[in-house]
């Protein structure tokens, strides 16, 4: 009795709250509102666990590790779409969403992401995060920059791949000052290795081998002191850096 009517009562009915709004922005109130409420601690802890901890970077990583990541086969999305039709919710739209941009069928998935953009949703992270890799694969660089900037302020979006995107639209805009700051800021030792692997690109595509050259090595230099988890899911960008360490060469002043 103690606890659920001492202090900790109102962290209880704190958590209820936080996950039920978080919830309903997401579109999966139906699915958890009981859980939430007749299961206070366990009901809290499991949708924490599952829809926040489990998705912390759920706008990072559809800007993607590549397509076909998401269920995109044709079967899916017809399945999908018929969801879609029976239940027009905001979760349906953005999974059928999600699967057309993972398929490449761009246009539709941004049609359907800007459909879903409406009342409490009207700036949902996942979705404006979502477009902005939409945008930025038809060469959208204008679009990408103000979706950006709504997302720049969320802890999350300092190292995500959105944050890359806005980077990299910034320099296509000629905006290449203001593209290297983004950049400078995405870096880190021991992290942030796909961000500084995009950077070199940048450094070299501005003539500054040395830099691009620098980056790289420091890369390298710092994989074996990764656990084997990071080296795994860096794996990528370290041989990435080493394909373009070989077309740089050793600048002469490193020597």
């Amino acid at each position: 009795m103690h606890f659920y009517f001492g202090s900790y009562y109102y962290i209880i009915i704190g958590l209820q709250i936080f996950c039920g709004i978080h919830s309903y922005r997401r579109g999966t109130l139906n699915r958890w509102i009981f859980l939430i409420i007749f299961l206070p601690v366990i009901g809290s802890a499991i949708y924490l666990y599952s829809e926040v901890l489990s998705n912390k970077r759920s706008f990072i990583k559809p800007i993607n590790n590549g397509p076909g990541k998401i269920v995109s086969s044709a079967g899916a999305i017809k399945k999908l779409e018929e969801e879609l039709r029976f239940t027009d919710t905001f979760a349906n739209k953005v999974k059928l969403a999600d699967a057309y941009l993972a398929a490449g069928f761009t246009d539709k998935a941004i049609d359907l992401y800007k459909a879903s953009l409406t009342g409490a949703f009207s700036e949902n992270e996942h979705v404006m995060a979502q477009l902005i890799v939409a945008y930025f694969e038809q060469q959208r660089y204008e679009e990408v920059i103000p979706l950006a900037k709504k997302l720049y302020r969320l802890p999350q979006f300092a190292r995500s791949k959105a944050h890359v995107l806005y980077a990299l639209s910034l320099e296509n805009t000629g905006q290449e000052e203001l593209a290297e700051n983004e950049f400078k800021a995405m870096k880190g030792r021991f992290s942030y290795f796909e961000q500084r692997y995009q950077y070199g690109l940048f450094l070299m595509r501005a003539g500054k081998d040395r830099e691009a050259w620098q980056i790289f090595t420091d890369m390298l230099d710092e994989e074996p002191h990764l656990g084997q988890l990071e080296k795994k899911s860096n794996r990528i960008w370290f041989s990435k850096a080493k394909d373009e360490l070989r077309k740089i060469g050793v600048p002469e002043d490193s020597v």
